[in-house]
């Protein structure tokens, strides 16, 4: 299992044995591989009917009648477009784009379908690890067009990424939690896919389409529901502290805040790493979180800060050990050198390397 002993913030003797990985057996790995395609076929099949979003219409009246376009654009503002008065070529025109659309949800529906079936077999397999409600709140995200376009998934939920990647399932101990942490990326202006259930683009009414009982707690950056599921937004501290930057991404007073905390702009920074995990109900999640190796070299630091609370220090230490071993020992196109670590600061990756060095040097 795990054990470490840290001294002046720099990690030494940290090990993890082989009990904290389960590899994947070659029936789970061969459904991952289907679930994996799978999905990404019903993520092409909604793109495609998204691309269809709107409708075409006859407006006016009779003789001079124009097709016009009706849509919701990215800020959730309601559009109009003329493409032209009737003519024998709207009308084509009219007739095809309807056709399109009416082939493309069907695709979409067909795919729902074989996903269905596939997520049974997930069930079936234990594939499973997401928690429902954090698969449902980051498959928000992405439907909404937020997730990897200003926000990821941070914090111990991040972990579950890095595990499907690896085909493994880690220690359950190090990936419990009652929490999930959306990172937001205040360099960003961001903008939720319209939807009259999400007005004025408020991440707060994103997630209540989630779970009605969702409210912002007295900590403007965190919500809760009723069963105490929390969700918190970060930020990183503005660079320079003065800076005035976007803390929100909805316009209403009652949306979420984001609270700016110390070295999560190494986050920021990091590279995006996207992989596709499975929640309890067998169903694939996308998620973008940020790259492990900064992600462990994150949770070593924060281990080591005197004002976090003891338990909470003990936890990102086991995290870090984990997402170090995992890393060095599967995920090894990221190595622990290279420009990606320059995100960084020098002491920080030093006192990180020790988790990856000594991963390599015991992994059978």
């Amino acid at each position: 299992m795990l054990q470490a002993s840290q001294q002046g913030g720099r990690s030494e003797g940290l090990s993890v044995d082989m009990d904290d990985f389960i590899e994947l057996n070659p029936d789970q790995r061969r459904e991952k591989v289907n679930s994996d395609q799978r999905y990404q076929a019903l993520l092409n099949a909604r793109g495609a009917v998204a691309g269809y979003r709107g409708s075409l219409v006859w407006h006016g009246p009779d003789g001079s009648q124009r097709l016009m376009r009706s849509y919701y654009d990215r800020s959730g503002a309601r559009r109009q477009k003329t493409l032209g008065a009737r003519s024998p070529e709207t009308e084509a025109f009219k007739a095809e784009w309807d056709q399109r659309r009416a082939q493309a949800v069907q695709v979409f529906a067909e795919r729902r379908e074989t996903m269905e079936r596939q997520a049974a077999i997930n069930r079936a397999l234990r594939l499973g690890r997401v928690p429902l409600i954090a698969a449902k709140i980051i498959r928000s995200l992405d439907e909404a067009g937020l997730l990897g376009a200003g926000i990821r998934v941070a914090g111990t939920n991040a972990v579950y990424a890095y595990e499907a990647a690896a085909g493994v399932f880690v220690d359950a101990g190090v990936t419990a939690t009652q929490d999930i942490d959306l990172l937001m990326d205040a360099r960003r202006t961001l903008r939720i896919l319209s939807s009259e259930d999400v007005p004025e683009g408020a991440l707060l009414n994103l997630l209540r389409q989630v779970d009605r009982s969702f409210e912002r707690t007295r900590e403007t950056f965190r919500a809760i529901n009723r069963d105490g599921y929390l969700i918190d937004l970060i930020k990183p501290d503005p660079r320079p502290p003065w800076k005035m930057e976007r803390d929100r991404i909805g316009s209403g007073e009652d949306d979420l805040v984001a609270a700016s905390m110390e070295g999560l702009a190494w986050l920021e920074n990091a590279r995006p790493f996207e992989a596709i995990a499975i929640d309890e109900k067998g169903w694939p999640v996308r998620m973008v979180c940020p790259d492990p190796r900064v992600f462990a070299a994150h949770k070593l630091w924060l281990s080591g800060r005197v004002d976090r609370d003891p338990p909470k220090r003990r936890r990102d230490e086991a995290q870090a050990a984990v997402v170090g071993r995992l890393t060095a020992a599967y995920l090894t196109h990221l190595a622990y050198e290279g420009d990606d670590l320059r995100v960084l600061p020098k002491s920080v990756r030093q006192s990180a390397e020790p988790l990856f060095r000594h991963s390599q040097s015991t992994f059978p």
